[in-house]
């Protein structure tokens, strides 16, 4: 197939090496420039927006905004083309984006991913896709290089968008909670190794708690996702519950924990860092707190 991307960081770059590599004809742009082996890069997102689908993977709302509405790009694009966002957007931003498609003659996807730039490189990304059926038809050799498997969330595009959004709202829980059970443990002596060897061997050995178990135990926080990034997501969370929470101001407790956590944490310094950074915040000043106790 001929394929379009948009937008190739650590993640979208690993997605485009992949379909290259599975023979399909990739016209990349990416705001940065660069390169990557097998695609062809091209002098603007116009001339990515081509062909049979567009993928794009750019960081959030204003991005694609920015790159595809605001240039009118989308406007010009040729009918037929069928868009894949991939990116992590607000469900606002994302209806907004099916009336603009609509209006231009371009179908439109979301097509939000679950996994880290390792799993993109190993073409086993979970992706959540929804919108028309009509347009999702077909779509088994684009998917095939970069999937370990698609999840239908049905006909309204949006929805996919929610389900990515809750998704990383619980992925930060679970770097919260972890973060916390090191806290209670290792201040009575017992590694944090040991006790992530127990949780995964017992309660809790899904491939998030092994990922980020791992991260906390090396305290190597080189970004896969910055924290940065994961602020922003919870953020698209806490607007979200205002819609489907209304009774309650969008007030989800464990939401607002994390987000004011995670926050603490980009203004702490590590808004560059992997969000799992998230738990050396947590960690570091709960030592403190109980350095400055034992100080009187």
């Amino acid at each position: 197939m001929d394929i379009g991307f948009i937008g190739l960081g650590a993640m979208g770059s690993a997605m485009a090496r992949n379909l290259a590599k599975a023979g399909h004809h990739v016209r990349a742009w990416n705001r940065s420039g660069g390169a990557v082996e097998g695609i062809e890069m091209v002098a603007t997102p116009a001339e990515a927006f081509t062909g049979d689908v567009v993928l794009t993977m750019l960081s959030e709302d204003g991005a694609i905004r920015e790159v595809l509405l605001d240039s009118g790009v989308l406007d010009s694009a040729p009918n037929g083309v069928t868009h894949l966002v991939c990116s992590t957007i607000s469900v606002a931003f994302a209806r907004e984006l099916v009336e603009r498609h609509a209006a231009a003659g371009v179908g439109y996807l979301s097509a939000p991913v679950l996994g880290r730039p390792d799993v993109a490189a190993a073409g086993q990304l979970n992706v959540i896709l929804a919108g028309p059926s009509v347009l999702r038809a077909g779509l088994d050799p684009v998917f095939a290089p970069i999937a370990g498997k698609v999840w239908d969330m049905g006909e309204e595009a949006p929805r996919a968008n929610a389900v990515k959004i809750a998704c990383n709202m619980m992925i930060t829980m679970a770097i919260e909670g972890m973060a916390e059970a090191v806290v209670l443990t290792e201040g009575l002596g017992v590694e944090r190794e040991a006790f992530f060897e127990l949780m995964l061997g017992t309660l809790f050995g899904s491939r998030v708690y092994q990922n980020y178990s791992g991260i906390i135990a090396e305290g190597k926080y080189e970004p896969g996702f910055k924290a940065v990034l994961g602020l922003k997501d919870l953020r698209l969370a806490k607007e979200l519950a205002a819609e489907t929470a209304p009774g309650t101001q969008g007030r989800l407790p464990m939401l607002d924990a994390v987000h004011a956590q995670m926050g603490a944490t980009v203004e702490g310094g590590y808004a560059a860092r992997d969000w799992g950074a998230m738990a050396d915040y947590t960690i570091a000043r709960a030592r403190a707190r109980a350095r400055a106790k034992a100080r009187g």
